[in-house]
C-alpha cells in the first residue's frame, strides 16, 4: 500500500502568505499616509502649493483629495506592477524596485517643472519623496521571488 505525501514548495521559493495583501495594504495607506503628512507640513507652514498647466494654462491648488487620490493611485499602481512581476518575471523585487526608482525620478518632472514658487517645489518633490520612501522598502521586502 502507498502513502501520500503533501506535496513541497520548492526549494528557495518561499511559500505565499495568508496575510501577503493585507501587509501590501497597509504599505500603500503608510505612503498616502506620508503624503498627506507632508502636505500638511507645507500648510502649515504657510506654503501655497499650486501648480501651473502648460506654458499658459491654469492655475490649480494641491488639496488633501488630490495628495490622497494621486498617493492613493501610485500605490495601487505599484502594487499591481508588482504582482505582475512575481507572476511573469523570475527576479521581481529586484526588476520592481529598478522600475520604481525610475519611476520616481521621473514623476519628480511634475513638481519641480509646474509648481508655481520654489516653496512649493519643495514641498511638493517631498510629497514624492514621502510616498516612494514608504512604497519602495516596504513592497521590495513585501516582494515574493
Amino acid at each position: 500500500m502507498a502513502t501520500m505525501t503533501k506535496p513541497t514548495p520548492p526549494t528557495g521559493t518561499p511559500a505565499p502568505t495568508r496575510d501577503g495583501w493585507k501587509g501590501r495594504a497597509l504599505i500603500v495607506l503608510a505612503a498616502v499616509a506620508a503624503a498627506l503628512a507632508v502636505w500638511t507640513v507645507a500648510r502649515v507652514a504657510g506654503v501655497d502649493l499650486t501648480v501651473r498647466h502648460g506654458s499658459g494654462g491654469g492655475v490649480d491648488h494641491v488639496g488633501a483629495a488630490m495628495v490622497t487620490m494621486v498617493s492613493a493611485v501610485a500605490g495601487l499602481a505599484g502594487w499591481g506592477l508588482l504582482a505582475l512581476a512575481e507572476r511573469f518575471g523570475s527576479r521581481a523585487g529586484p526588476t520592481w524596485t529598478t522600475v520604481a526608482i525610475v519611476v520616481l525620478v521621473l514623476s519628480l518632472a511634475g513638481p519641480l517643472g509646474a509648481a508655481t514658487s520654489a516653496t512649493a517645489k519643495a514641498a511638493l518633490a517631498c510629497v514624492h519623496l514621502a510616498v516612494a520612501a514608504a512604497l519602495i522598502p516596504g513592497l521590495s521586502r513585501k516582494a515574493r521571488t
